[in-house]
This record gives C-alpha cells, structure tokens and sequence, in this order.
C-alpha cells in the first residue's frame, strides 16, 4: 500500500506548507499530494482554495497577490498547529527543496478557463523541463483541464479526482485516457477498483485517516491511500510489514 501525504501532511502541520512536507519527508515519506493554483504573476503555489481567506489573516483571491506575497503571509489559520509561521511555497520551491520524492499527485482545483489555460503552460513547462513524466500525475475535477495538459503533452500522466458515485467517473477517467483514478473512498467497492485496473488506472482514494478503513480499501486492492496522517500510517504498515518476517520493529522518525 502507497501512502501519499494529503496536502503534504495536513493532520501533523499546516497544509501545503513547507513545513508539513519537510516533517513528513524526514519520517520517510515520499509520495505527496498537493494543490495548485495561480499567483498573480502566473506562478504555480501551493493552497487548496482559491482564496487565501480560510489559512491565512488575509483576504482575498490567490490571484490577486504574487508569489513573493503568498509566501510572506502566514498559512497556519485553520489547520494543524505549528510553532513558527510559514507562508504559501511556489511548486518549484517544494521541487527544489527534495531531490528524491519518488511521486506528487498535482491537483489543480476549478478556475477560470483563461487563469487555467496559464496554469496548464505553466505545469506542463516545469513537468518537461524537470522530467517528472514518471514522478508527477495532474489531477482535477475539471475533464477540461485534463484535457488541455493531454493535448499539449501526451506524455504527461493524468488522472480524474472523483467526489460523487454519479454520473459515472471511471467511464469519463476512461474517456479522457487517465492513467489514475483519485476517488473518495466513500464512494469506492471493489468492482470499481478491479474495472479501473482493467484499463490500466491505479486507483487512489482520499482522504483516509482510520486505520480500519484503510484495511478495508486495501482488501479492495486498492493501490494507494491519500491521508491527513502519512508519518503514522507509514509507521502503522512497515510495522506490520516486519512483524510479518518476523523482524524487531523500527522506529523510523527522525529528529526534527
């Protein structure tokens, strides 16, 4: 089972922080998911919303600030708490900080067709000029912006982020050529996982954070879990894997 830390790791740090990714990364973990969107001078930033209202004491749209404000604000409001301030990173920060993640599931929320039409040139210029075709998935609700990176990069991975049962996701991950299928695990049996594997999708699911319903997609065949807590998770499976060979148990933190 892969464990993606959700927003880098949500429920330990602030979210889509530098912080919270760096926390996690020093327990092990190496596969991130995180949220897109465009700054005003047309750079890629971490932050769920499409505003800064709900983490930081600002106000306003996250387009209407450049990155160097984003990043000088301070993004701990309404999350996990952290005891020195941190602001709202750039994507290519994130990428330059690690140089061994061995994936990122880059969700892009819903925006306007011209902010998002930048944002696709954007992503598609740092994923080439990176070479992060076998390390990054872009993933969204929008079946248009899926389309758009597929049209200017075949190469690039994409995968549909899936919140309700209807009106039939895995066929329109299907019609759209997604190598993922990111589905809320509410809404996930196991005819839908062995149908997305069939077309050769890995099935990821969000946002898990019980251990028993983590078993439970993993019974599914589920390929990978996204969840708010990934140092505990990752904890809680290379314990059981070792206790399977019958190893002695590690403690895998580090100090921070």
């Amino acid at each position: 089972m892969i464990i993606y830390g959700h927003r880098g790791a949500k429920g330990e740090a602030p979210e889509n922080t530098m912080p919270g990714f760096i926390h996690a990364y020093r327990q092990g973990v190496r596969h991130f998911e995180l949220d897109l969107v465009l700054s005003k001078d047309g750079t890629p930033v971490l932050i769920h919303d499409l505003t800064v209202d709900r983490t930081t004491s600002q106000r306003g749209n996250v387009g209407s600030y450049t990155a160097a404000e984003l990043n000088a604000m301070d993004a701990r409001r309404n999350t996990s708490e952290w005891p020195r301030p941190t602001g709202i990173p750039a994507l290519e920060t994130l990428l330059d900080q690690f140089s061994d993640l061995e994936h990122l599931q880059l969700e892009v929320k819903k925006d306007t067709r011209s902010r998002l039409n930048i944002l696709c040139n954007r992503i598609t210029e740092i994923i080439q000029r990176r070479n992060m075709y076998l390390t990054a998935a872009i993933t969204s609700t929008d079946p248009w912006f899926l389309r758009e990176i597929r049209r200017r990069d075949k190469n690039i991975r994409i995968g549909l982020v899936a919140e309700r049962k209807f009106p039939k996701p895995l066929n329109l991950a299907t019609s759209l050529g997604c190598e993922y299928f990111c589905a809320n695990w509410k809404i996930l049996n196991k005819h839908t996982v062995d149908m997305a594997h069939k077309r050769n999708m890995h099935v990821s699911t969000w946002t898990v954070n019980r251990i028993h319903d983590m078993l439970k997609m993993e019974e599914m065949g589920v390929d990978s879990i996204i969840t708010d807590y990934p140092t505990s998770t990752r904890m809680y499976f290379d314990n059981r894997a070792m206790s399977l060979l019958n190893l002695p148990t590690r403690d895998t933190r580090q100090p921070e």
